[in-house]
């Protein structure tokens, strides 16, 4: 099987490469370039029909898309040490964080990066003063966090699951994108710098 991967900074594929790297699976990667609209062709839109990254192709040519759905799928192909919970209760609670990290931090964050960052002027209809007015959510959804980690090493304690993996890949694209962790969030930042230590964040 093989990943059809883009670089940094898109956050979904790095999701599945940080996932991977911290299971030990090799996975090899083929690059599909966003910037040469590589995702949006013929070709690649029979592997998902929405045209975007990334993608998982099975030997068989089955294909698997949604970062999520892909890590799940290579949970379960490897269940040894476990990233979307270890029993019944932290499987809901690592289901509970990804739609929290997804809704509530990366929901701004990606409303700002369509509507208000120049790079994505060239290739869609913006509305900057929507894209604007997501600042104020997405400093909202870092001070939610911060308040969250308190006394946790992980956004689940002390077990570091794949919600740390999405909330890490969210927070370093929404800095990309322009929206940096504001200061006084002491907590969200020891969390930032804990989990980028990890030899894993350099997939």
């Amino acid at each position: 099987m093989k990943l059809y991967n883009s670089a940094m900074p898109a956050p979904n594929p790095r999701r599945v490469r940080v996932f991977a790297a911290e299971k030990g699976i090799d996975l090899p990667l083929e690059e599909v370039a966003l910037v040469k609209r590589e995702h949006k062709s013929e070709e690649f839109r029979k592997k998902n029909s929405l045209g975007q990254t990334p993608v998982l192709e099975l030997d068989d040519g089955t294909t698997i898309s949604e970062s999520v759905s892909i890590c799940r799928y290579l949970e379960e192909l490897h269940p040894d040490r476990p990233l979307f919970g270890r029993n019944a209760l932290e499987r809901a609670q690592v289901d509970m964080w990804l739609r929290r990290v997804e809704f509530v931090l990366m929901g701004p964050v990606g409303n700002f990066w369509r509507h208000a960052h120049p790079y994505t002027a060239k290739v869609v209809k913006q509305f900057n003063d929507f894209g604007e007015s997501n600042r104020e959510g997405a400093e909202a959804a870092f001070r939610w966090l911060d308040r969250e980690l308190e006394g946790r090493t992980f956004v689940m304690g002390d077990y570091f699951s794949a919600a740390d993996i999405t909330a890490l890949c969210t927070v370093d694209f929404a800095a990309f994108a322009g929206l940096e962790m504001p200061e006084g969030t002491p907590h969200l930042h020891a969390w930032h710098e804990r989990v980028s230590a990890r030899p894993s964040a350099a997939a």
